[in-house]
């Protein structure tokens, strides 16, 4: 009777996986072209002047006819070039569309089409739950387009902001993830985007057990559909104390660290800095512009928050196709125009 009884939990655990195989290879086979692996460039600052060209690599998802591509913020930020791989092998260069640091999501675009694309369908992660299998494609450790399968484990929303700021909203899920895997996309089963990989917690660096995605969601808001536009200027916001630190005659505005090469404020001659110092214990990079204001007005805390895309309850910025940047260079106050190409 014992053995009888061990050998149906054998047949039952075996068919369980049966059908879990049988599940999974038709939807991987189905959505996979549409995944990319995203090679990156960029400049990193030392000190005295001095800098190197770093690579890097991340993952992301086609999601357009246009050539939009979803993918992690953190992957695209600071990078000066872009150029996207797909399973063909074909690489073809991109450009940043949007980009918002703190819920880390951004869309890329491709410079052109390649001859055969797969194109992914974004879900509505609201009817995804907790105990949902899913999967995840990416490129980890640069090992292009590689399976992993888990569940939802938990879903995390920071209500900390008030009405008109974007929530930050993630799931948490078993599934690995891994240096590579950031900006590759989480599928249900319906082989729907419902997530953008993000970040894992980890002790040892690899994968514990406790990853995240940015939600499908979220990312409609902020970067499908948002109206932010991407400057290519990577920053620190400083308040009266820090600009009195820093002998700035105003009561703040956003210290400019580094301009990625070819974006607007490039080619409108904004520059960033080439010394690192700690600043209120935080690293960050001296000897570039100062913000001041933006369309004559103040670069407050909530300006920048409704440019960086946190604040989504205005529109008088987020509109214009030119920005009037007053800043400070050199100890003159000086007024440059950034313009986006529509």
């Amino acid at each position: 009777m014992k053995n009888n009884y061990i050998f149906l939990i054998f047949i039952t655990l075996f068919n369980s996986h049966l059908f879990y195989s049988q599940e999974i290879v038709p939807l991987y086979k189905k959505v996979n072209p549409s995944v990319v692996t995203i090679l990156t460039e960029s400049k990193s600052i030392e000190t005295n002047f001095e800098s190197t060209i770093v690579s890097s690599l991340g993952s992301g998802v086609l999601i357009s006819k246009d050539g939009e591509i979803l993918t992690a913020a953190h992957v695209v930020k600071k990078k000066k070039k872009i150029t996207i791989k797909f399973t063909s092998g074909e690489e073809i260069p991109a450009k940043v569309i949007r980009s918002i640091s703190i819920a880390d999501i951004a869309l890329i675009k491709l410079s052109w089409m390649p001859e055969k694309y797969t194109v992914a369908k974004i879900g509505n992660s609201d009817n995804s739950n907790i105990g949902e299998k899913i999967m995840i494609i990416g490129s980890p450790y640069g090992l292009g387009n590689s399976l992993s399968v888990g569940y939802i484990s938990g879903k995390h929303t920071n209500q900390k902001r008030t009405s008109g700021f974007a929530l930050n909203e993630y799931f948490q899920t078993d599934a690995s993830i891994n240096h590579g895997n950031s900006g590759g996309p989480m599928f249900n089963l319906k082989g729907e985007v419902i997530g953008i990989s993000s970040y894992i917690i980890s002790e040892s660096g690899g994968f514990q057990g406790l990853g995240f995605a940015v939600t499908s969601n979220l990312a409609k808001k902020l970067v499908i559909e948002g109206h932010t536009k991407w400057t290519g200027i990577n920053g620190y916001l400083i308040d009266t104390v820090t600009a009195w630190l820093l002998n700035v005659p105003f009561n703040g505005g956003m210290l400019v660290e580094s301009v990625v090469e070819f974006s607007p404020a490039y080619f409108a001659g904004i520059k960033g800095g080439f010394q690192k110092v700690k600043l209120n214990g935080k690293e960050v990079i001296l000897g570039g512009d100062i913000i001041l204001a933006i369309n004559d007005t103040p670069l407050t805390q909530e300006v920048f928050e409704e440019l960086s895309g946190i604040k989504t309850d205005k529109r008088n910025f987020l509109e214009k196709d030119s920005y009037k940047v007053k800043l400070l260079r050199g100890g003159k106050i000086e007024e440059i125009i950034i313009n986006f190409k529509k």
